[in-house]
Parts: structure tokens; C-alpha cells; sequence
């Protein structure tokens, strides 16, 4: 019977961008786990029907992402499925998509540094739900003016950060002109007590001011210089060297024509 079935244990959520995975243990055997979603206001959904999986992707069935929900997950044999007996079940912690997915990386799609300004356009993440015409939706579609994002960018090889905050998709920043620039991009949730901060886009710099003395250091300085040094050495000792040769040939000869004389 059901009695003598094991319950899942350290139930968890994962959730990025309002993809949503319910985790938990032990991994079944002679037995199955069946997943139902509970909502505040919304009928049970039941997912991964007799699975042997310890998670279950739960992200269709929470759809009303600002809804509370729980999950029972049930430890169940597929030929009692049908019995009136309740089998043993254990309860998820609460969730609620709206204020505790994860906020994912932003994509910089293009920037650029032109003189004191430096520029930056990003796109929003992606969620796994859709609009009618097919198109999926971002987290901006979702959260609208819940959701901002935080540009923070430094000199290069500089650890002094500095940050701005916009509710579109650009950046336009002033920095000093001549100097590369280190980036990345995060959306922030203000109103949320916690996860406020999103997934750091990956770190981006600009090449404007760079030069191989940034790129190589002093040891290229030193290598040129040595050459530099050589090459006016040689442009200057040649031409005495060559000026001193042409002198004791002109004066050889003349001393070779001084003794063909005095014979």
C-alpha cells in the first residue's frame, strides 16, 4: 500500500526568466512521483505523471505569473493510481513567479565609444511564454516599469565603478575621451524585497584608446627604442665610415701616382 512509500524531501525552485523547475529527493524505486500544481485562485495541474525524474518543468503551470503557488508531489503506484486512497504526499515551500524568478543576463547587442561618449543597446531576456501571434515575450513585456537595468562601467585596468540606471534598452554615458572603457549590463526588480538584482551580462570593453604600448607594456618601448637608437647610429657612423674610405682612397692613389712619377 501507500503507507509504506517514501516522500520527497528538499523540495526546491529554480526559476530563471520565468522558466520554472521544481527539484527534489530521493530518486524513486518501485514507485512513481506525480507533481500537482496548487494555486491560490486556479484549478490542480498535474505534471510528469508517473516519473521516475526528481524534477519536473513546471513553467506552463504557472502561467499567472503573480499567483502564489504550492507543489504537491506525490509518491504513487501506477496500479493504485486509480484508488480512492490519498497517497502519501509531501508540500513545496511557496513560490510566486512575479517576485522570485531570477531576472537573466541581458544580451549587449551593440556599443560603441566616440569621443566622451560612450553608448550601449542591449536586449531583454527571453521567457518561455507567448504572446498570440507566437512571439515570445520578455521579462520588460512581463514586469513592465517593474524592471530597470544598471549600466556599470570602468576605466580599463581601473577598479573605481561607476553605474547609471535607465528603463529603456540604450546607455549613453560620458567618459574621457582617449580612455578604453570595461561594461556590463543587470536588470533590477526595486520593488522586490529580495532577488532585486538580475544575472550580470557578460563584461565588454572598448578599444578606441588602446595601442600596442597598452597591449604590450614597456617591453615593446624598450625594443623600439634600442632600434631607434641603432638606426641613428648607423645614420650617422656610416657616412663618416664611408667618407673616411673614400679619403684613404683618394689618398692611396695619389701616392701610387707619386711613385709611378719618380720612376
Amino acid at each position: 500500500g501507500y503507507t509504506d512509500l517514501p516522500t520527497a524531501v528538499n523540495i526546491t525552485w529554480s526559476s530563471i526568466n520565468f522558466k520554472t523547475i521544481l527539484q527534489w529527493q530521493p530518486k524513486p524505486s518501485g514507485y512513481f512521483y506525480t507533481v500537482e500544481i496548487h494555486g491560490q485562485t486556479s484549478d490542480v495541474k498535474r505534471k510528469c505523471i508517473l516519473t521516475s525524474e526528481t524534477e519536473c518543468d513546471v513553467t506552463d503551470a504557472l502561467r499567472n505569473v503573480k499567483e502564489t503557488y504550492r507543489a504537491h508531489i506525490l509518491s504513487v503506484k501506477p496500479a493504485e493510481m486509480d484508488n480512492f486512497e490519498e497517497p502519501p504526499f509531501e508540500v513545496s515551500e511557496k513560490f510566486t513567479p512575479y517576485s522570485q524568478t531570477v531576472i537573466g543576463k541581458p544580451e549587449i547587442k551593440d556599443f560603441s565609444q566616440k569621443g566622451s561618449k560612450l553608448n550601449v543597446v542591449f536586449k531583454d531576456p527571453l521567457t518561455p511564454y507567448i504572446f498570440p501571434n507566437g512571439s515570445f515575450m520578455s521579462i520588460q513585456d512581463i514586469f513592465q516599469h517593474d524592471l530597470e537595468y544598471k549600466l556599470y562601467y570602468w576605466k580599463d585596468q581601473s577598479s573605481g565603478k561607476k553605474d547609471v540606471t535607465t528603463k529603456s534598452h540604450n546607455f549613453e554615458v560620458s567618459v574621457d575621451s582617449g580612455k578604453n572603457y570595461c561594461f556590463y549590463v543587470q536588470g533590477i526588480i526595486p520593488s522586490r524585497r529580495e532577488d532585486r538584482n538580475g544575472q550580470e551580462s557578460r563584461v565588454l570593453c572598448t578599444s578606441v584608446g588602446r595601442n600596442i604600448f597598452d597591449e604590450y607594456g614597456t617591453e615593446v618601448f624598450i625594443i623600439l627604442a634600442v632600434i631607434a637608437v641603432a638606426v641613428i647610429t648607423l645614420a650617422i657612423v656610416l657616412p663618416v665610415v664611408l667618407c673616411k674610405r673614400k679619403k684613404a682612397k683618394k689618398a692611396r692613389a695619389v701616392r701610387e701616382k707619386e711613385l709611378l712619377n719618380g720612376v
